[in-house]
């Protein structure tokens, strides 16, 4: 998976540009095809790559008769919504639900969790047995009550071991057995030996605070602010704001900002954060957006500032020129902003792993007059999250499709994985080492060693998603 980036009357304005099939006629559109009816118009005016999909081109179809009897070929919304999807991996974060209570809790990080986060990755090259290893564990979890940890792996869910065809069913239930293993690594092949420890979890609705981990590390004259964030959820601006306030209050010096598990979220909460880190720059531009090529012609000719996100004044600003950036493959889209965003205005080191690479950023679009959920259609609960724009700095820079590679090549080592928020944890230990300059030399990157194939978050359809929040 975020309260949303200053769009006013946004969705008012869309309505005023061209929809494709314009010389619609009286027919009315059945019912059984009202949803793929608000599927098809959703994505003809919102869809970021509109232009290259050829059955949403504005001539399409003549009238409403023809788009009727184009939508009712599709057997379902889905199928209609993904043949309208220009393949991955161009787009590979569009989704579609088919009740948007569920995309709405992912947004705001809320969701059903057994607050266990966990990497999976592959025992080998041939990519299908997997085995999965503990992350963190979110406060107040099932999780939390029960003997697991940050490091533990496990091999198998309920007795049958992990591969790359049951993973996602096995960890989808709401109750499972996490079977434990030991691991040893030897020219890129892991060994699992079952420990035959088992942990059972259970789900529940679980509102994740994205501020894990807050506090000062006191090094000599330096006072350094560490922060674990793991996702930009905008229902938590004020928390993350009242954390500022305090780093302010004890006179940090130096800010360490953990996005290494954070998948990215709300365009508006990242501005904040950017805003909380400097605060010299406020009312600046911090970013830009770029749409499909009518609704950029019509916002640069009706209202440009809408394509502008400013650093937000009147937040804890810690007024830093530089910031120390822990990243891996995991940090995706929001959290690549922050660091391409702030880029041209003050020194990011970035310290760890090679980030997931997501430019592109969505809205949600329920079936309403005005694709808001303003008088939404009671008949279903359909709702799209397509992607509609993408993110560039003020100087125009956005491609890192294939990652934001680090200063600094830190990937995780199971081997030495460390205390989340210690001073000894490796991409810390070497934040802390560079900000005072102490000498030494950061571990050296392991002849081999495997990146996470998939993680607890980017396993949900939404789980990297960055969006602007509609008001």
């Amino acid at each position: 998976m975020f309260k949303k980036i200053a769009l006013t009357s946004l969705l008012l304005f869309l309505l005023a540009i061209p929809l494709g099939c314009e010389d619609m006629d009286d027919n009315a559109v059945p019912s059984s095809l009202s949803v793929k009816d608000f599927v098809w118009k959703g994505m003809n005016l919102y869809y970021l790559w509109q232009e290259d999909v050829p059955d949403l081109a504005d001539n399409r179809f003549a009238n409403q008769t023809e788009l009727n009897t184009f939508t009712a070929t599709f057997s379902t919304p889905e199928a209609l919504f993904n043949h309208l999807r220009v393949p991955a991996p161009t787009d590979r974060f569009s989704v579609i639900y088919s009740d948007y209570t569920v995309l709405e809790g992912v947004l705001s990080g809320n969701t059903l969790n057994n607050g266990m986060d966990y990497g999976l990755k592959y025992t080998d090259n041939s990519e299908t047995t997997l085995f999965g290893w503990v992350r963190y564990i979110i406060p107040n979890s099932d999780a939390s009550t029960k003997n697991i940890q940050r490091g533990d792996i496990f091999y198998a869910i309920d007795g049958v071991p992990l591969n790359n065809d049951n993973y996602r069913t096995l960890l989808a239930n709401n109750t499972y057995t996490v079977n434990l293993a030991n691991y040893s690594l030897n020219a890129g092949v892991v060994t699992l030996t079952p420990t035959g420890e088992s942990i059972t979890l259970t789900k529940t609705s679980l509102a994740e605070n994205p501020i894990l981990l807050s506090t000062v590390i006191n090094q000599g004259t330096h006072n350094i602010g560490y922060l674990m964030y793991n996702g930009f959820y905008s229902s938590y601006d004020s928390q993350l704001n009242t954390v500022f306030g305090s780093l302010i209050s004890q006179n940090v010096t130096d800010l360490v900002l953990d996005l290494r598990y954070n998948s990215g979220g709300s365009i508006a909460t990242a501005t904040k954060l950017a805003s909380m880190i400097t605060g010299q720059f406020s009312g600046q531009l911090f970013a830009k957006q770029q749409w499909n090529a009518k609704a950029q012609a019509y916002f640069e000719d009706t209202n440009p500032g809408q394509l502008q996100n400013k650093f937000v004044s009147g937040l804890n600003g810690l007024q830093l020129n530089k910031v120390y950036i822990l990243t891996s493959k995991s940090s995706a889209s929001a959290s690549e902003l922050v660091i391409n965003c702030l880029k041209p205005y003050i020194n990011v080191v970035q310290i760890g792993d090679v980030t997931t690479g997501k430019n592109v950023g969505s809205i949600t679009l329920y079936d309403s007059p005005t694709f808001n959920k303003s008088n939404v259609n009671p008949s279903h609960k359909y709702a799209m999250q397509p992607i509609v724009l993408k993110i560039v700095n003020k100087e125009g820079f956005g491609e890192y499709t294939t990652g934001i590679t680090p200063n600094t090549s830190i990937p995780e080592n199971f081997n030495n994985l460390g205390i989340l928020g210690d001073v000894n944890e490796p991409l810390l230990s070497a934040a802390i080492n560079q900000i005072i300059g102490s000498g030494k030399m950061a571990p050296p990157v392991p002849d081999v060693f495997i990146r996470d194939f998939v993680d607890s978050k980017s396993i949900h359809p939404l789980g990297s998603e960055m969006y602007l929040e509609n008001k």
